[in-house]
């Protein structure tokens, strides 16, 4: 993509270039846009799968804050339940007493009954402090409830920007593939064919070269080679990368006004 952008803004001033190599210039840089394209377009379902997985976080949080909110709910409705069945254990116990014959079946119901007055008390305890754990998570839950709402929100939205931005990059694509294609149609058998195979063996098939060397595998070209490629007018490659080179010469220089 840099290759492609520094050649667009160089070729202002371009030198005469053999046919056949502008031609595969055209489609160097025309496959290029083309896997650009593709590759955003290979990234749409990997970031729609991680605004997923970032809402399935939220939603998790928002489920075991609820969740959270239930056992304590629970729990409070468990010693309530308890300190009922405490409360008929007593009522019996305090029933009895009128029934017990001695001072010593009396002093052992009373304290049958201090127990019983124990666990209730406890147990009272245990419900009041999940009255008050139930009020932090009712407040925790509604935190999250909002967040999550946000939450979707956001996913809705990135979710819309995605699809639209897959629209754009589908006919981008359907775009460029014609043009890559419509070039090719020009191009004759044996370049096209070389193109191809370099293509096919090194991934990119054409390479600038500048300063002296090849701007891909960054080999110092001899002189003489590189003052043949500055002229354009031959198909000439890489001895190294076997890539084809061409020249683009820099911006002619601007005269500066006093």
């Amino acid at each position: 993509m840099l290759e492609c952008s520094s050649y667009r803004a160089r070729a202002a001033n371009p030198l005469r270039m053999n046919p056949d190599l502008e031609k595969l210039v055209r489609l160097h840089h025309a496959e290029a846009d083309l896997k650009r394209v593709e590759a955003e377009l290979a990234e749409i379902p990997r970031k729609k799968s991680a605004l997923e997985e970032t809402l399935a976080r939220d939603r998790s949080r928002l489920d075991a804050a609820r969740a959270a909110l239930d056992g304590s709910q629970k729990a409070r409705k468990q010693h309530e339940a308890q300190v009922q069945d405490l409360e008929g254990k007593r009522s019996k116990y305090k029933g009895q007493l009128m029934d017990v014959k001695t001072n010593k079946e009396y002093t052992a119901m009373l304290h049958e009954i201090e127990g019983v007055e124990r666990e209730i008390r406890l147990r009272e305890d245990q419900i009041l402090a999940e009255m008050e754990r139930g009020e932090g998570l009712s407040a925790e839950v509604k935190a999250e409830e909002e967040a999550f709402k946000e939450a979707e929100g956001r996913s809705r939205e990135g979710g819309r920007a995605l699809d639209e931005r897959a629209r754009e990059l589908e006919a981008e694509r359907a775009r460029v593939a014609a043009e890559r294609d419509a070039v090719a149609a020009t191009i004759a058998a044996d370049p096209l064919e070389l193109f191809q195979r370099v293509a096919r063996l090194r991934g990119v098939a054409v390479a600038e070269a500048r300063d002296g060397m090849c701007q891909v595998c960054h080999l110092k070209l001899r002189l003489q080679m590189y003052a043949e490629i500055k002229h354009n007018e031959e198909i000439q490659q890489c001895p190294a990368c076997n890539r084809i080179l061409y020249y683009v010469p820099p911006p002619a220089a601007t005269a500066i006004e006093p």
